[in-house]
């Protein structure tokens, strides 16, 4: 084996040695570590999309068994997440993209040692499990977020192993061309991933990296459809034969959305912040126990549709006759990601947003009696805006459903439902999230570092 090794390391030297442009060498020696870190990141997406769905499987399967084992799957999943973190990789908690928008922030002379805090081979692999063990015990969480940081982690470990004589690469250019990439290989959406990087990630003109980015994007893409095939996220939903009229309950929709996502963003950071009065793991597992047996009860009297990422709402609402939610369903989609999001272990909100947002967009298409193509639109732009109003990036929001839904004619549609929600979502608070938790990290690991 050894010798393979040795005989193909000599054909690939002996075959760069014979390109004279020098500056042809160069590029090609600076784009090869994107192209490994994206081949491992579409891997890691796959693996990790396979094993979260498995988990999701497992905690529908067992519920299905007997009702009453929420009452035990969701406090042993809620505290063995928690714990996990805790005990292991405290900054593998919550979505994982503040933890990159921090690394990024870091990627200077002064602080890029603090990175490894952020994004590490240990988190790497706490997230994957933290997460499934949530998700088993009922929590409301997504895998994306999750995938961004992972991607991160793998990036920078490249850019780490890099030899000594190797060309320079910006710390902070290869962080944001893998949380791009990770984002591509999670949604299969390639243009999601850029416009995230420029518009939710980056503060340096786009020129500096944009062939490592799209190229990285691209690896990552093909990577996760040759080991997963080609797939879209969600499918093909009917919306042929709409009235331009739609325009007026998609302003309606965006509008409610931005505003509830808003509010829920403000509860997940008073909780998060209430909580760091809890000094003991006694009273943090307390209150653990407290918010999963909300979640079992919920799921066990009222609906079921509190658990979980919510990807069944959306199949369901866009691919079937029954298109029309309770009334309470939005309220569930944001009360299950609320309590599972704050609760210390991994795990995103990417994929709650949207179901969220799917979920509000067909009990309104009902109250005001849409056809079912129409309910389609309202629903996909109710998707678009509660994402926005969650990250405030409403292009991000917008390219990310049309890629998952293939559905290129309403991007008019879904680009006014992001900004309608941007705008709204101003009301309630004036930054996003990610934001805030971003700040939240950046303050913690520099008081470390001084203490």
């Amino acid at each position: 084996m050894k010798k393979i090794f040795n005989r193909i390391r000599l054909v690939l030297k002996r075959s760069f040695d014979n390109i004279r442009n020098e500056q042809l060498k160069y590029n090609l020696l600076q784009a090869i570590p994107f192209w490994i870190g994206s081949v491992i990141t579409g891997f890691f997406a796959v693996m990790y999309a396979k094993i979260f769905s498995w988990g999701e499987e497992l905690m529908t399967y067992i519920v299905n068994w007997n009702d009453w084992m929420i009452f035990i799957l969701a406090p042993v999943g809620f505290v063995l997440s928690w714990w996990l973190v805790k005990e292991f990789a405290p900054y593998s908690k919550g979505s994982g993209i503040p933890q990159v928008m921090a690394a990024i922030e870091m990627a200077n002379p002064k602080e890029h040692n603090k990175i490894k805090h952020l994004l590490s081979i240990k988190i790497l692999i706490l997230k994957i499990i933290s997460s499934v063990v949530l998700v088993i015990g009922g929590g409301a969480i997504g895998r994306e977020g999750p995938t961004i940081q992972i991607a991160g982690s793998i990036f920078r470990k490249v850019n780490e192993y890099l030899p000594a004589w190797y060309p320079k690469i910006s710390k902070k250019n290869m962080i944001m061309t893998g949380a791009a990439a990770g984002l591509a290989a999670a949604f299969n959406t390639p243009l999601g991933g850029i416009v995230f990087a420029v518009e939710e990630l980056t503060k340096t003109h786009i020129n500096y990296f944009k062939t490592a980015l799209f190229t990285a994007v691209i690896i990552a893409g093909l990577t996760a459809q040759t080991l997963a095939g080609s797939y879209l996220y969600l499918g093909y939903p009917k919306t042929n034969d709409i009235s331009l009229s739609v325009i007026f309950p998609v302003i309606l929709v965006a509008c409610i959305s931005g505003i509830f996502a808003s509010q829920l963003s403000v509860i997940m950071l008073k909780i998060n912040t209430w909580k760091k009065r809890l000094k003991t793991d006694r009273s943090n597992i307390i209150f653990l126990v407290v918010t999963a047996l909300i979640i079992a009860c919920i799921a066990y009297f009222i609906n079921r549709e509190v658990l979980g990422s919510g990807k069944e709402i959306m199949e369901r609402v866009l691919f079937t006759h029954n298109k029309h939610e309770d009334w309470y369903v939005p309220f569930l989609r944001m009360i299950g990601p609320a309590l599972a999001f704050t609760s210390g272990g991994a795990g995103g909100i990417f994929a709650p947003a949207l179901s969220a947002g799917a979920s509000l967009g067909s009990v309104i298409s009902g109250i005001i009696h849409l056809s079912p193509h129409e309910t389609n639109v309202v629903i996909l732009a109710g998707m678009v805006a509660f994402l926005t109003g969650i990250t405030r990036a409403p292009f991000t929001a917008a390219i990310i459903v049309l890629e998952m839904t293939d559905r290129h004619s309403l991007i008019f549609y879904l680009m006014l439902a992001g900004m309608m929600s941007s705008i709204a979502s101003i009301l309630v608070s004036r930054h996003s999230l990610y934001e805030e938790l971003k700040i939240s990290f950046l303050k913690d690991l520099r008081t470390k570092s001084q203490n």
